[in-house]
């Protein structure tokens, strides 16, 4: 009987030990698969946010960008947390925190694109101001680039810089274009590659797309007043129905438990987040109109 005891005993340590060494083995690798896709993250995000800040001419180091994501990260879930008390509402947020840098590049790079093409028509005229005069088109952009503001400033400099080093002047557009990948500047270079092949008059030339663009820009801005309310309405009916959930969770918390602790609320909350962002997406790609 004691002998039987005393091999239960051994046998149930024997089980004990092996679980033991096999979850840690399990937890070594996943430290060890975190690890790598933490470090594949980094180098991939560092990267990435290199290239995008060199391409907005900001010098700030890519390091700090990611040590900055990962705090919005944190403290974004940990505070979700705190107000809804609800663990995957906190991982969601996480999530959608750490998408908001390329989110933010986005919108930086549509600005930015949107300021030169305001920017455009004047330089062109004092292009075509300067060729007037007799000067060279290298110092009429010179001169641009002394006078200009950023970013048409920024892009126009590097042109120059690159023609100094060797590049020619159609190089240095087609890097201007996919820096800049807009239809009006697609335009402009368009008109100045056929002014320099044909012979035409290039003063000329730029003064007319100058007057194109200018009228361009004034459709568009046309345009975009009056679909202004549309835009509108569709961030407000967006917004009403979480409005309408947090005015409910207020009133009635108890009622609303279901929605914020059990599956099928999370369910019930991923679908109400999938028809947002599609009936926004619709109304929008309803109102935008290309000119």
């Amino acid at each position: 009987m004691q002998a039987a005891s005393s091999s239960s005993a051994l046998s149930l340590t024997i089980i004990l030990v092996v679980l033991a060494f096999s979850v840690a083995l399990l937890a070594w690798f996943a430290i060890e698969a975190a690890t790598v896709s933490m470090r594949r993250y980094r180098e991939a995000f560092t990267e990435r946010a290199q290239f995008q800040l060199q391409e907005f001419f900001l010098f700030i180091p890519a390091e700090q960008l990611f040590v900055a994501n990962l705090a919005m990260m944190g403290l974004g879930g940990a505070l979700l947390w705190a107000l809804s008390g609800s663990w995957l509402v906190a991982i969601v947020g996480g999530l959608v925190l750490a998408l908001l840098p390329r989110w933010v590049f986005a919108l930086m790079r549509k600005r930015r694109q949107q300021k030169f093409e305001e920017q455009l028509p004047d330089a062109l005229m004092m292009l075509s101001g300067g060729l007037r005069a007799g000067v060279g088109l290298n110092s009429a952009m010179t001169q641009l680039v002394a006078e200009a503001h950023a970013p048409l400033a920024q892009e126009f400099s590097l042109m120059l810089r690159e023609q100094r080093l060797g590049v020619t002047l159609e190089q240095s557009l087609a890097h201007l274009s996919r820096r800049m990948p807009t239809q009006t500047t697609t335009l402009v270079i368009s008109a100045m590659r056929i002014a320099s092949e044909t012979g035409g008059g290039l003063a000329e030339t730029l003064e007319r797309t100058a007057h194109t663009i200018r009228s361009r820009l004034q459709m568009e801005g046309k345009i975009g007043a009056l679909t202004a309310q549309g835009k509108l309405q569709a961030w407000v009916v967006g917004a009403l129905p979480l409005g309408l959930m947090l005015v409910l969770d207020h009133m009635e918390p108890e009622a609303m438990a279901m929605l914020w602790h059990t599956p099928i609320g999370w369910a019930t909350l991923v679908a109400i987040g999938f028809f947002e962002v599609m009936g926004i997406y619709v109304i929008r790609k309803i109102i935008a109109i290309d000119v």
